[in-house]
């Protein structure tokens, strides 16, 4: 085990922790912010795509971190897991940064955090770190149930209660249009999914000291 090695284990454990927490804050301070104008429903805040994967994409950077920081293996299925929403970001910058980009209530900072800082912070640490094990093409899948899950709820509820948290989910553009569109947004996880597990094939830049990876074949 070299020294080299142990300290980047040690600084990207550190640095996966403080990712966990800052983004954290920030979800706990805009939350509160919301609740201080009035809305105080926690559905609407985390009806938002982009506050939900922020959420358990802090809590695998705070689980990862300890596990780096203690040595120990990254287990499969918390691999699968980080790389789904490491594929989620990368669908929350597109989206946010391309196709309506400065929309929302947030201030510009909590925006940039989330929509900016986050998905790059989450793809630079995929593509380097070397903790990560090699996704089979096969659980490609596992990106789907999520984001399905998410857009049958908030079409619901904009039949239902006239909530949704994007204006191009609008129940008013009518079906035909939002069908296009939750096939989009499917469409374009699936490619920034490709991208993902593709990238679990090649070898992280950052060594680290764990025995979890394993190399393409």
């Amino acid at each position: 085990m070299s020294v080299s090695r142990t300290s980047s284990t040690t600084l990207i454990g550190a640095v996966r922790l403080v990712v966990a927490v800052v983004v954290t804050g920030v979800l706990g301070w805009t939350y509160a912010s919301s609740i201080a104008r009035g809305s105080t429903n926690p559905f609407d805040f985390f009806g938002y795509f982009t506050n939900q994967t922020s959420l358990w994409s802090a809590l695998i950077f705070g689980v990862t971190g300890i596990l780096l920081l203690s040595k120990r293996q990254v287990p499969t299925w918390l691999a699968a897991i980080r790389g789904v929403a490491t594929a989620c970001l990368i669908v929350v910058a597109v989206v946010y940064n391309v196709f309506v980009p400065g929309t929302g209530s947030a201030p510009p900072w909590v925006s940039t955090v989330l929509h900016i800082a986050l998905p790059a912070y989450a793809v630079l640490d995929w593509a380097l770190v070397g903790d990560r094990l090699r996704l089979p093409w096969r659980s490609l899948w596992l990106v789907l149930p999520y984001p399905l899950i998410w857009i049958a709820v908030v079409l619901l509820r904009g039949q239902t209660d006239g909530w949704v948290p994007y204006g191009f989910l609008l129940p008013s553009r009518g079906a035909g249009v939002l069908l296009l569109t939750s096939l989009g947004l499917l469409a374009m996880l699936l490619v920034a999914a490709t991208a993902v597990w593709g990238l679990s094939r090649r070898r992280g830049g950052v060594p680290v000291d764990t025995e979890t990876v394993r190399r393409p074949r």
